[in-house]
């Protein structure tokens, strides 16, 4: 829940580098948050067939775009990227597998040109 929460507090920040580790647990707990929030809209009724979201679940979306984008960002730059590469997600199918691929590389040994590696510089666990 820290590194989720870690996000959050940068959700600004599109600067630095970001560790796998973040980038991931970020990725699980915002999916478990809007799995179940995507359950509350179904039970309670608030999904709407017309737009295929329901009122919580949108809305979280929403609030968290802007970290996603940032985290995303900071993770690129980790392995050597530029955050633009973000946008080869709108090619179909081939830019989330790229996408991917570099979500799961390894960081860059050392400073790089976003700034100093975080696992070396880092002292949490």
């Amino acid at each position: 829940m820290h590194w989720y929460l870690k996000v959050l507090r940068n959700y600004t920040n599109f600067h630095g580098r970001a560790q796998r580790r973040e980038y991931w647990f970020f990725v699980l707990f915002n999916l478990l948050i809007a799995l179940m929030l995507s359950t509350i809209d179904g039970v309670t009724g608030l999904y709407s067939e017309e737009y295929g979201v329901g009122l919580l679940s949108g809305a979280y979306a929403l609030l968290v775009l802007l970290p996603s984008l940032a985290v995303t960002a900071r993770r690129l730059h980790d392995t050597g990227r530029t955050g633009w590469w973000i946008l080869v997600s709108l090619i179909p199918l081939v830019g989330y597998l790229v996408l991917l691929a570099f979500m799961v590389f390894d960081s860059e040994p050392g400073t790089n040109r976003f700034g100093p590696n975080p696992k070396e510089t880092s002292v949490e666990t």
